[in-house]
């Protein structure tokens, strides 16, 4: 144990120092420590009273030593709880005796031990020792002079009083209740923040005093009593009388009433409920107080005074606090004297001891509620509240008769300004400086200041109070008030409160806020004035309300005056302004400073917050915001911040502005919340905006100059806010359009323009704005679905347009109106429906209106009309229909303008839009009649019938009737447009009426086409045809622009459009397109109608009499219009023979009128048939039958000849085909026969076989021998029947081909053809192809610059590479061709390889200048033809025969012997690319004969093509290495050309590389015996070079460093193979 331990070591210590002097008191010390060993507890200790006792003997000796020793083991035992309660008188005499010793730390120690005893349970309870235990303290506190032992014995004193009345809370079983240990109420940044903190610590206070109040007794416990005895002590020693029972004389005053204050303000509940208390508090304390505030004079010097006065102030604070309501005569003294003392002659110090007070009670809500209730509500007492307020007024108002009004209006605000930065301003004694004084002053307004506002605060917290508990009605809702309005006892008292102190606080407010200038205290103002204003709004208390609010308003909006005009002038004015902006600037200036904007924000604030309940007051709030507006709007209103002295350019927009558009986001959000506002309020908003736009109206006369700005600005500004509110309250306009559209319609028959046209956009805005709201919907919902509040509000809105139209006195208001009907119609018009009636009332003035010869007036309502016809269809009653469509056609036909024509004629077709949604009831009509319709119909079309199969068959027949009959009225309006003499409008009518068609032809009847094809369609092409052909021809002149020179000036016109016949052929074009587009799409359908074939044979001999007769365009419109009816069905299959035929008669009777039909319009049309053919027969092809084709081929073949008769020299002219000849190749890729017309590849290709060029003598080969053609051309004989049956033109000639460019184009098609054709026919052409593809390579000798031996090299070159069929053996086993057919083929390509690589290729031929390009491409072609022989024609398993093989790899031999046959001096002249193609061809021997891992599949003609080069490769490098040894002898010295060095080189590295096959090896001439070894160590491989060994041996002497040293290679290759390589002897 710790305890015992610490004891047992402080009585060795005792027992060590007592050793010598004090034997007894060692002997006790020991026998106390054999005492501690059997103790363990506490218990134990204080059972045992021999411990105690020593200690008690060791401080009896009065040894200072063994006192401080003794003390310390008591203060241990105590805080142990180690000693008995019956001790106490002993230890208590002990510590008495101390006391009276002079030692410092002995008395230190004394204390200390008479504060563990009250903290310990040996806390005195008899009065004995209580009194004597606080005598102790006393005495050292009264007699001691040392500084330590005073503050030390007041502090034990001060928490001995606490632990005393501690004891009486928890003996008189109290509640705890403390208000707070601080004597002032803490201040924040704020008054607010101040208020907020005393309404919590009051709430709890009240809250607790509540809950542990019970009633007031009169008995007390004996620690209650002596809890009494002691304040009664205190209070008499506060008084400067003697201390009684606590046997003191005196005590400092000072000391006692800081204990009195501390009891009063933290033991609350005993004073409020233990009676005793609460008489020494009303009859012994608060007689002190009031003595000590009405005395004088100075009690114990002049430094004190100041304290005990602040202890007095406190302590009285704290009364009224805590108090008032049980000692209301005493607080309403205490009250009295301090409001007398603000204005009593006391040292400023005391007066601002007094406001520190005043202020306190003011910022804290409940306390200035309990004062006002307990006082002022009180007839039998005095107004104290009223009294105090006024009285920190008066502080307020003395401001403006000191001299240092300025400096301390100054200090104020600086105060302020350091308080809203959390810096607290300290009250200094020392006031003899004058700034201190002035500072103390202005600390007094401050305080007094602050408590005016804690006042108006309390005004709003408790009316906010009000509304919470629900005895107030927000303002945010409906005020409906009611018996019980006002009843409540918080609304009562808010009530009262105002009535009496809102002058007061007003005078005050407007004199600070119009003197100072300071942010913080403009900022607390406001503040004040927002709050009371709102709580008087809550109240409904008119007359504050309205003088608060008229008082804010003066410092929102200040006219400047003229001394302020003129330094505003001298500030702004630069050297470059002139006298006239100069003067408009002191006219118009405003200055908004800082105060202002600040002004406003408070004044949009209230607004915002009382906007339900100001009614009448709005007036006085518009007022400013309308002089705000017509600030923020004027060009020379600028902030404070930038009303410097600078040029107006070099102002910074965004800061000048930046406040305005704050303030004019503020302004505008004011009347947006109105949508939060209810009805009534709204209302009254709406009339304020109503009497403020009237005053000003009564004031502005007729004229325009007149009319102030001013005047004008609050008028606009009134209409601008009426919209917005109507804007933002959409949802319940109705109650809200009479009384906004009611001054709309005012100010449109006023006699100022300006007004009337503000009027009309008003008007327009607000009726826009209303019929574009959501609530109106979509108008695709049913009538019945739409409720009657939205009915009568649609009649409402229109009805005042209606209204405006009709009672206008002045045209510019129903232009206007006509103008609102536009743009409602454009904005809105799909939601109206229920005002259709009055709107065609008006519409129906438009049928006059499209006769007018005024432009202007035309358009507009031709504007309305558009709007209508395509945006409100949908809404327009059924029977209004056939009226659009009247005044449409008459708009149609209008020639004032004639862009309104073209687009009322486009309504037409937006009108038949709509109309035709109806005529989906026609399929009722045709089942009954028996009728069927297209098949196409659509899906949406199917599903709109459903929805109406409810209603009877009668009503449906009366629909469709109706429909039909809208639908031939618009037509019949077409029809006769269509003849209208302006092109632009006859054009747009043929348009509209094929669109209308087009896009709702599924819907018509049969019956209806029937109608449309023999009334609307064939008048109409029978009418421009006549038209077309008929019109005049005399050029046009265009409209006139202008003069110049005394001439008139003309529009130019297109030479295309110059002349009637040629706008009218225009029209007739359109007509034909028309009709193309109908029968691309209902072709089928109006096929199916009767008599359709006459109007097709009609139609016929349309085109026929167009395309011989008619201009260009029109020909190309026919042949298009018979193209798209056939093209576009019979790829479908549903379209009878008859018409294809009927279109291929038309097409060859054009060409078979050559003769009379020629020119540019022939070109043009034989090329569009042409192309027509082509498309025709691709989609028709399943179609055709052999008759058919060869009509196609007849066709075509007169169409070449035709071409090449007119255009011999086109060629030469123009250096390109003839177009009619490009159209041919063109399409003839596309001409191939279908499988059921397969054997007319023979009869199609052999005919264009017919136009490739054709070589009348005899071909010489390169050996100058003749070869004879075996296969001339022949034509088909049916082919040829055709053609004579079908041109009776006698005059056509045989035609012969005289320019190559049409066969170089002709060339690449064929051999495409022939590829796609199918096998038997492409072997039985193959032969007669390859003969002419030879016959154009060989052109090359005659004119090597062309192109046409290029063209049928590469296509020669394409058929063997590509048509693998043809090539492959094991392709053709299911074809059935003979053994010498196929012999004949080959022998047909031999003849074209031998005859055009060794005659025509790597030759040096005559040619003209070519550039590098057409050299090097020549060069790629021969190299092309070489690779396709030798890795594809000779590597492939063809079946050619062996002399073939032998034929062809002999051609490759030749070829390669170019450059080693050629003389020495030859070779040095040879062009460079003869010696590449004779390499190449080396190379391909060399490929043909070698054979590795990699190589494809080993086949049989790959070994016999193998074992035939391989013969001839090894005689070519023989010759060649022997040639190298002649040459070098013959040159001497000269270097060997290069040609033959490489040829050389190239030889010995490929025989290096070269590796054979064995069957290969087998044919070479070696010895039998070396074939045998060759072949058993498998060498046989590179037996090649054995061959060649001689002939290696020979040049190893050459003199050329390369070749030396690649034979070197070849011979060590040789003896490998042999075996022969080099060994060591030494092995």
């Amino acid at each position: 144990m710790a305890l015992v331990a610490a004891l047992e070591a402080d009585l060795r210590a005792l027992s060590a120092e007592a050793r010598r002097r004090y034997p007894a008191v060692k002997d006790g010390a020991e026998h106390a420590i054999l005492k501690l060993r059997s103790s363990s507890s506490a218990s134990d200790l204080s059972s045992n009273e021999d411990i105690l006792r020593i200690f008690l003997m060791a401080c009896g000796v009065r040894n200072t030593k063994l006192s401080v020793i003794g003390l310390s083991c008591l203060q241990k035992l105590i805080s142990h709880d180690a000693v008995e309660p019956s001790s106490l008188k002993e230890i208590l005499d002990t510590l008495k005796d101390h006391s009276e010793m002079a030692e410092e730390n002995i008395q230190l120690k004394t204390l200390q031990t008479i504060l563990i005893i009250f903290q310990s349970r040996l806390h005195p309870e008899t009065e004995e020792n209580m009194v004597l235990g606080l005598s102790i303290c006393l005495r050292l506190l009264d007699n001691n002079r040392l500084p330590s032992v005073y503050n030390t014995a007041a502090a034990t004193f001060r928490q001995a009083v606490a632990m005393i009345f501690d004891q009486v809370v928890s003996a008189e079983s109290l509640p705890m209740l403390k208000y707070g240990s601080s004597s002032q109420t803490a201040r924040t940044g704020s008054v607010t923040g101040d208020l907020s903190q005393n309404i919590n610590s009051s709430e709890s206070l009240e809250k607790d005093v509540i809950s542990g109040r019970s009633t007031m007794r009169d008995t007390l416990s004996e620690t209650g009593k002596l809890g009494l005895r002691l304040l009664e002590d205190l209070t008499a020693s506060a008084a400067g009388g003697s201390a009684a029972w606590l046997h003191v004389t005196s005590l400092p005053r000072t000391f006692s009433l800081e204990l009195i204050e501390f009891v009063l303000s933290n033991y609350i509940s005993v004073f409020k409920i233990l009676l005793p208390y609460e008489q020494v508090l009303r009859h012994q304390i608060c007689s002190l107080l009031m003595t000590s505030l009405r005395t004088s004079s100075e009690l114990e010097g002049e430094m004190v005074e100041p304290y005990f006065r602040r202890l007095v102030l406190r302590s009285v604070a704290h009364i009224i606090r805590l108090y008032s309501s049980s000692l209301i005569t005493e607080c309403e003294v205490f009250l009295n004297m301090l409001v007398k003392a603000t204005f009593l002659d006391l040292p400023l110090w005391h007066r601002i001891l007094v406001l520190e007070i005043l202020r306190g009670f003011c910022v804290e809500a409940r306390t200035l509620r309990i004062l006002f209730q307990n006082f002022d509500m009180n007839p039998k007492n005095t107004n104290v509240v009223e009294s105090m307020v006024k009285a920190l007024a008066r502080v307020v108002s003395s401001i403006q008769f000191q001299e240092t009004s300025e400096e301390s209006l100054a200090a104020v605000a600086g105060m302020f300004s350091s308080k809203a930065k959390g810096i607290e301003w300290i009250l200094d004694n020392d006031a003899s400086s004058a700034a201190v004084l002035v500072a103390s002053e202005a600390h007094a307004i401050t305080l007094a200041i602050e408590g005016l506002l804690g006042v108006v605060f309390t005004v709003a917290t408790l009316t906010d109070e009000a509304v919470d508990v629900g005895e107030l009605e927000s303002p945010r809702y409906e005020h409906h008030p009611s018996s019980d309005y006002y009843t409540g006892k918080t609304s009562h008292i808010c009530i009262s409160m105002v009535d009496s102190l809102w002058l007061t606080i007003l005078d005050a407010f407007s004199l600070i806020l119009s003197r100072s200038q300071g942010e913080a205290i403009l900022l607390e103002i406001l503040k004040g004035y927002q709050a009371f204003t709102q709580a008087c709004g809550v109240l409904h208390a008119v007359e504050p309300l309205n003088s608060f609010l008229a008082s804010l308003c003066k410092f929102t909006i200040v006219l400047p005056t003229d001394t302020e005009r003129r330094s505003f002038s001298s500030l702004v004015q630069s050297p470059m302004s002139k006298r006239s902006e100069i003067q408009v600037d002191q006219k118009d200036a405003i200055v908004l400073t800082p105060k202002n904007v600040q002004a406003l924000r408070t004044l949009f604030n209230v607004a915002h917050r009382l906007h339900n309940v100001l009614g009448p007051s709005w007036v006085l709030v518009l007022e400013t915001l309308a002089a705000l507006d017509r600030a923020i709007h004027s060009p020379h209103a600028i902030t404070q911040e930038v009303a410097t002295a600078v040029p107006k350019l070099t102002r910074e927009p965004s800061r000048q502005y930046a406040d305005f558009s704050i303030l004019s986001s503020l302004n505008s959000q004011l009347f947006e919340s109105s949508a939060l506002m209810h009805v009534s309020a709204v209302k009254s908003l709406l009339s304020a905006l109503h009497m403020l736009s009237h005053q000003s109206m009564t004031e502005t006369s007729g004229s325009v100059s007149s009319a102030s700005s001013k005047q004008i600005g609050s008028i606009s500004f009134s209409v601008d806010r009426m919209i917005s509110i109507l804007v933002n309250n959409l949802h319940r306009v109705e109650p809200l359009w009479d009384q906004v559209v009611g001054h709309f319609l005012e100010l449109a028959e006023h006699s100022n323009q300006n007004l009337r046209n503000m009027a009309l956009d008003a008007l327009d805005q607000s009726i826009c704005a209303v019929l574009g709201s959501e609530q109106f919907g979509d108008a695709t919902l049913d009538v019945e679905s739409k409720s009657i509040e939205l009915k009568s509000v649609e009649c409402a809105v229109l009805s005042s347009l209606r209204a405006l139209y009709f009672s206008a006195q002045k045209s510019d208001v129903r232009v206007g109106s006509l103008k609102i009907l536009l743009h409602v119609l454009e904005r809105c018009g799909e939601k109206l429906y229920y005002s259709w009636p009055g709107i065609l009332e008006m519409l129906s003035l438009l049928r006059s209106v499209a006769d007018a010869s005024e432009k202007d007036v035309v358009t507009l309502g031709f504007q309305s009309l558009r709007v209508i016809m395509s945006d409100g269809l949908p809404t327009l009653p059924e029977d209004c229909l056939h009226v659009c469509i009247d005044v449409t056609g008459a708009y149609s036909a209008q020639k004032t303008d004639l862009n309104i024509s073209l687009t009322a004629i486009g309504l037409l077709w937006t009108l038949t839009d709509f109309v035709a949604k109806g005529l989906h009831h026609g399929s009722l009509m045709e089942k009954e009649s028996g009728l069927n319709t297209d098949d196409t119909t659509p899906q949406q079309t199917i599903g709109e019938g459903v929805e109406d199969s409810n209603k009877p068959d009668y009503e449906a027949r009366i629909q469709v009737v109706n429909h039909e009959k809208l639908l031939f009225l618009v037509f019949s309006l077409i029809q006769k447009l269509v003849d209208d003499e302006r092109p632009e409008v006859r054009n747009s009518a043929v348009r509209t009426f094929f669109q209308i068609l087009g896009s709702h032809g599924n819907k018509l009847s049969k019956r209806m086409w029937e109608d449309c094809l023999w009334n609307y369609i064939f008048p109409m092409l029978d009418g421009a045809s006549h038209k077309a052909a008929t019109s005049s021809k005399d050029e046009w002149q265009g409209k006139e622009i202008g003069t110049r020179g005394g001439k008139a000036v003309h529009m130019l016109v297109h030479h295309s459009r110059n002349t009637a016949q040629k706008q009218w052929d225009e029209t007739f074009v359109l007509v034909l397109g028309g009709i193309a587009r109908l029968f691309r799409s209902y072709f089928p359908l109006l096929e199916s109608l009767p008599n359709f074939w006459s109007g097709w044979e009609s139609l016929l001999a349309f085109v026929k009499n167009s395309i011989f007769n008619g201009s260009k365009e029109v020909s190309l419109a026919a042949i298009n219009c018979l193209q798209t009816a056939v093209v576009s069905h019979c790829v479908k299959g549903n379209l009878q023979l008859r018409y294809l035929n009927s279109v291929m008669d038309v097409y060859e009777l054009v060409f078979q009128k050559s003769s009379s039909y020629t020119g540019d319009t022939a070109s043009k049309v034989k090329q569009e048939i042409l192309h027509g053919l082509g498309e025709l027969y691709v989609q028709s092809l399943k179609m055709f039958d052999d008759k058919m084709y060869m009509q196609l081929l007849g066709i075509i073949d007169l169409a070449i000849k035709q071409a090449i008769i007119s255009s011999e020299t086109f060629e030469t002219e123009f250096g390109h085909v003839p177009p009619v000849l490009r159209h041919v190749l063109e399409i003839l890729p596309s001409l191939g026969p279908p499988e059921h017309l397969s054997s007319m590849w023979l009869i199609l290709l052999r005919e264009f076989l017919h136009y490739l060029p054709r070589v009348d003598s005899p071909l010489p080969n390169e050996e100058g021998e003749i070869e004879q053609s075996t296969t001339g051309h022949r034509a088909s004989s049916v082919v040829s029947e055709h053609k004579a049956d079908y041109s009776p033109d006698k005059t056509i000639p045989a035609t012969r081909i005289t320019s190559n460019m049409f066969a170089e184009k002709l060339i690449p098609a064929l051999v495409e053809l022939l590829l796609r054709a199918p096998a038997v026919e492409k072997y039985i052409l193959f032969p007669e192809v390859i003969q002419n593809l030879r016959r154009c390579m060989m052109t090359r000798r005659d004119n090597p610059d062309g192109s046409l031996w290029k063209v049928a090299a590469e296509g020669f070159n394409r058929l063997l590479v590509e048509d693998v069929k043809i090539c492959s053996v094991g392709g053709d086993t299911d074809l059935k061709t003979s053994k010498t057919a196929r012999i004949r083929i080959w022998k047909e390509i031999g003849d074209v390889y031998e005859i055009f690589l060794v005659g025509y290729c790597g030759r040096a031929l005559s040619s003209n200048s070519l550039p590098p390009a057409a050299l090097k491409a020549n060069e790629t072609l021969e190299m092309a033809l070489v690779d396709g022989l030798g890795d594809i024609i000779l590597k492939s398993s063809v079946d050619a025969p062996r002399e073939v093989l032998e034929r062809l790899v002999s051609t490759l031999d030749r070829c390669a012997s170019r450059t080693c046959s050629l003389p020495i001096e030859t070779v040095e002249l040879m062009p460079a690319h003869c010696s590449r193609f004779s390499l190449k061809c080396l190379q391909k021997l060399f490929s043909l004969s070698s054979f590795g891992s990699e190589t494809e599949n080993w086949h049989t003609t790959r070994a016999e093509v193998s074992r035939i080069s391989i013969i001839t490769l090894m005689e070519r490098c023989e010759f060649i290495l022997s040639r190298l040894l002649i040459d070098e002898n013959n040159l001497d010295n000269r270097p060997i050309p290069t040609a033959r060095l490489e040829e050389i080189t190239f030889a010995l590295q490929e025989l290096d590389r070269l590796t054979i096959h064995p069957e290969a090896a087998s044919v070479l001439p070696l010895q039998p015996y070396l074939k045998t070894i060759l072949r058993e160590d498998n060498h046989d491989a590179r037996a090649h070079l054995l061959v060649l060994f001689p002939s290696l041996c020979e040049i190893v002497l050459s003199r050329e460093t390369r070749v030396r040293e690649l034979v070197q290679v070849l011979l060590r290759a040789v003896a490998t193979e042999l075996g022969l390589e080099k060994v060591s002897l030494s092995s």
